[in-house]
């Protein structure tokens, strides 16, 4: 299967989802629709999220913006940054980046499985570093891909964005504390 192929399936059982639920949206109340839509809509675009890397744009413009419209009664021509900003949703990109950002962190804090944390590299790690002043940051070593199937790979695609994180929030103490300060930081980068 390509990955054409899982967007379009993805997107298609979204907007199934989101159809079955706007046939009830009248009968429930706000936040009984906020939480249908998120665990039949929102779980369905972080399942597997980490292989839809390059491709979120497809997404992130048809599906994010008719869950937002439904569950806050949002016109089709109303601002969709405005509602997803009530919504404090983060865009699928940003949602990209917070899975890859939160494994990392996992892997750094031993609580990931091995095997994603035996493909990072840290900078602290590499002989080569010890005298840069990057070898006392936290940062990973960006490996790079020839293949564009590579470019979807744990150990390739989650350093660019755990690098690109300000070191306040890396140095978080405990998970719980490192996704609150992510998300906030990927809400305010996404939207202000």
């Amino acid at each position: 299967m390509s990955m054409k192929t899982q967007v379009t399936r993805t997107v298609s059982s979204c907007f199934t989802a989101l159809r079955q639920t706007r046939s009830i949206c009248r009968s429930v109340s706000q936040p009984v629709l906020l939480s249908l839509v998120t665990s039949l809509v929102l779980s369905r675009l972080d399942y597997g999220i980490g292989t839809l890397i390059s491709i979120s744009f497809c997404i992130d413009s048809s599906v994010l913006n008719a869950a937002g419209r439904l569950v806050l009664d949002g016109r089709k021509y109303y601002r969709i940054t405005s509602l997803l900003c009530e919504l404090h949703w983060l865009r699928v990109s940003e949602r990209i980046k917070f899975r890859l950002a939160v494994l990392v962190f996992r892997c750094r804090n031993n609580t990931a499985p091995a095997y994603l944390a035996k493909d990072l590299q840290w900078a602290s790690d590499d002989n080569s570093r010890r005298r840069l002043q990057s070898a006392s940051s936290h940062q990973l070593i960006a490996r790079r891909s020839h293949r564009t199937i590579g470019d979807h790979t744990f150990s390739v695609a989650a350093p660019r964005p755990w690098n690109a994180l300000p070191p306040d929030v890396i140095s978080a103490p405990s998970l719980t504390v490192f996704k609150k300060l992510l998300k906030t930081h990927l809400f305010k980068q996404s939207f202000v």
